[in-house]
This record gives C-alpha cells, structure tokens and sequence, in this order.
C-alpha cells in the first residue's frame, strides 16, 4: 500500500515527457523558427554517454547548445542522442531524460530546472519553472523595496541567459 500521491515524481515524468515531444518534434521537423535549446545535464549520470574527453573536462554536469549545427538527433523513451560540434569536432552524445537538469528555450523564455529533494531520488523532487523577470514582476518588486534581479534568484534561482551573450 502507498503511503500517498508523489506529485513530485510525476510532475518530473510529465516535464520530461514534454522534453521527449518537443525533441521528437524537431527531430522530424527541425527546430521551427529561432528556436533554440540549451540542455544541461549530469554527466556524472551512470546512463550518459559522452567522450572521455568531456566527462573529463565537464565532471558534474555540462550545459549543450542545440541551434545551428546539430546532426543525427535520434529520441527514444528514455533519453535521446545528437551530434554536436566542439570546437570543429563532431561529438555524438546520449543523454537520458533523468539526466537533464535544465531546459531552456530563450527564444520563447521558457525553461524547466528539475531538482532533487533531500531524502529523495532522481526521479523525485521538486520542479521550478524558469523565465526572465517580466516588467511587471519588476515594478511589483521595486514597490515592495527589493530588486526583482535578486528576488527571483533567492525564490527560483534565475539566471539571465543574457548575462552570457556576447
């Protein structure tokens, strides 16, 4: 008999399920428009699949860009694989779902962070949405005497994708 309802872990199933259609979608169709995904995720997973050169570089977890050039993007259930160029070197990786951290799609600010919880796995935890401060969250944090800038970093940890664009 189970003791409840794990919301957590099933919010997780769903979020990643997402991944896997948006994935698959642009597997079929190739990203539509200026979308473009930045995927970070554990390399340290026992599933991930990547160069030694990269777990070696890259110990705890690694950030992927898929925009320009990306090849060979097949998804399964449990994760997907795509080759991916460094530094004019084709890599091919395989990431399973449970590994991804973060994904984030800046064209459209949408990201997902999935955490672990202490006590729980990997599969359980808690979900935080991520996106930029809008003007009104701003002005609804400036009323109240704080940054909206430092606000959202201590409510969900926010970090602007500008921050790294050159």
């Amino acid at each position: 008999m189970t003791t409840g309802i794990n919301y957590g872990s099933l919010m997780h199933q769903a979020m990643r399920g997402l991944i896997r259609t948006v994935l698959e979608d642009v597997q079929k169709d190739g990203l539509p428009g200026d979308h473009h995904f930045f995927i970070t995720f554990d390399t340290g997973h026992p599933d991930v699949e990547i160069a030694d050169w990269l777990s070696d570089r890259y110990p705890g977890e690694m950030t992927v860009v898929m925009q320009h050039w990306f090849d060979n993007l097949e998804v399964a259930e449990d994760g997907f694989a795509v080759t991916l160029n460094f530094g004019d070197a084709p890599e091919r990786l395989y990431i399973p779902f449970d590994a991804v951290l973060t994904f984030v799609d800046p064209s459209v600010e949408f990201g997902l962070r999935f955490e672990s919880m202490e006590g729980e796995g990997p599969e359980e935890g808690s979900l935080v949405p991520t996106a930029r401060p809008t003007k009104e969250s701003k002005d609804r944090a400036k009323s109240k005497g704080n940054d909206a800038s430092e606000t959202n970093r201590k409510d969900a940890e926010v970090v602007s994708l500008d921050t790294f664009r050159k």
